[in-house]
């Protein structure tokens, strides 16, 4: 079980990695004449968007590792007293703000 859950998350990491990198790619072709740039603003610039791309990626695994625990547990708290559902709406939503979290780095 574990394995599989690491399996995704390296294939999500590595999508969302490669989305950012793209996104970035199509906006980062310019010729050097008419922005005036070196190749080190340029360098500067691919490594802040790989580290952006690593930090969503990395939120998504841990916040999903996270949901997949957090979820057990409010469905066995759920079927012991359905009158706690507010409870476990809140616990189970609180993962999902950390990668939300990690999606600001892409807008920075």
């Amino acid at each position: 079980m574990k394995t599989r859950i690491l399996k995704m998350s390296m294939r999500t990491l590595a999508v969302l990695m490669l989305v950012a990198l793209v996104a970035d790619t199509v906006a980062a072709v310019v010729p050097e004449e008419v922005d005036g740039r070196g190749d080190n603003a340029q360098t500067v610039d691919a490594w802040g968007k790989l580290g952006a791309g690593l930090a969503v990626g990395l939120a998504g695994i841990g916040a999903g590792i996270s949901q997949g625990n957090i979820g057990a547990a409010a469905v066995g708290m759920l079927a012991e007293d359905p009158g706690r559902f507010g409870h476990a709406i809140i616990f189970t939503a609180l993962p999902e703000s950390i990668v939300i979290l990690g999606l600001l780095p892409l807008f920075m």
